[in-house]
């Protein structure tokens, strides 16, 4: 997919919308074992990348640092009418990095109000000596909205083949 294809798929309001929510993501990727994962992780968008956390000892950081190539997912909507989905596939790179990331504690104040986002940067300061920031760089993007009618193609068409 071409740079300037992503950059309108994510450009789009709805993906947008996904991309500063409060939801989590879906990431898959392949583990040490060369079976695949799939974990709900939580998120930080930083305009370029998908920016996720974790502990410098996570099995996850061993695994993206074997194999990069992931694949991430972020949805809401709880009916037909309402689904929405961006997907992207990308490759992960990863810095070790002292103390505590910023998109970390900028992830968790999407969800907390001022009070707990400050204990909760507090715990997070006594926890981890270090953490693993995992930067995400989209190589290819969809955004459906089912609503609208915005659908992964093979769908599109047997829709159109059906007069559905």
């Amino acid at each position: 997919m071409e740079r300037h294809e992503i950059d309108d798929e994510l450009a789009g309001t709805g993906a947008q919308q996904l991309l500063t929510c409060s939801s989590m993501a879906r990431l898959a990727y392949l583990a040490m074992d060369a079976t695949p994962r799939v974990i709900p992780i939580g998120f930080y968008w930083t305009g370029d990348q998908v920016v996720v956390s974790t502990a410098a000892t996570a099995p996850k950081v061993a695994a993206l640092s074997a194999r990069p190539d992931v694949a991430l997912t972020i949805d809401s909507g709880d009916t037909p009418g309402e689904a929405r989905a961006l997907s992207i596939r990308g490759r992960a790179s990863i810095r070790i990095v002292d103390g505590v990331t910023e998109e970390y504690l900028a992830s968790a104040r999407k969800t907390m109000d001022a009070e707990a986002a400050a204990q909760f940067e507090q715990n997070c300061r006594e926890l981890y000596d270090q953490m693993a920031r995992i930067a995400i760089t989209p190589h290819w993007v969809r955004y459906y909205d089912f609503g609208a009618g915005r659908l992964p193609r093979f769908l599109q068409e047997l829709v159109e083949r059906t007069g559905g």
